[in-house]
Formats: C-alpha cells, structure tokens, sequence
C-alpha cells in the first residue's frame, strides 16, 4: 500500500512546505519503498511514497494533467482504467504514463 501525504497552509513558505511533506515522507518510505514524488506550490504540499504496482517504470506520483491545473496523489487502484483511457484518448488527451492513476486527472 502506498503512502501520501498532504498539507494545506496558506502561510507557509516553500521551504517550509517543503520541510513539513519531507519529514511526512521520510515516515511513510516504508508504505511505498519503489519511488517517491513531492508537488509544491502556493501553501499546498502533495507527497507520495510508491508501492509499484501498475506502470512500474513511469507512474510516479504526484500525477498531472496535461496543463498542469490538477495536481493528484492517490492510492488504489483503477479497474477500469483502460477503457477510461481508451475514452479520453480518442477525445484528445494524451498520457504522459502507463498509469491507471493518470486517467483521474482528465476531463472525463
């Protein structure tokens, strides 16, 4: 099972932030030992420590669409992720992984 994390503070630095989801990290490294990912921006922190499942080589988390608007951490699992993606390919989106994350940050 895979570990994430997150923060909202509004008053935070980015260093702080920072400093907050590494040592949030750092205690979940154990939840997902395969790869881990952080996200940044404006009061907001997103971390993920991967359990390697599906997309072994390229779906490290925080995930994002295609213009970056949507951020996403998740753990679970997408069933019915390759008709989903099937879907939303044909209507013009393009994937950056093999996932079954990514599906979740288009416009479905």
């Amino acid at each position: 099972m895979c570990g994430i994390a997150g923060i909202i503070d509004p008053s935070a630095t980015k260093d702080k932030l920072r400093e907050s989801i590494s040592s949030m990290l750092q205690s979940l490294r154990h939840r997902g030992p395969d790869a881990e990912g952080m996200f940044l921006d404006q009061g907001i922190g997103l971390a993920h420590a991967r359990l390697s499942i599906i997309d072994l080589a390229g779906g490290v988390q925080p995930l994002t669409n295609e213009d970056e608007t949507v951020h996403l951490v998740v753990n679970g699992e997408i069933y019915n992720y390759p008709c989903l993606r099937e879907d939303l390919i044909k209507r013009g989106h393009t994937f950056r992984t093999q996932s079954d994350s990514e599906v979740i940050v288009r416009d479905l």
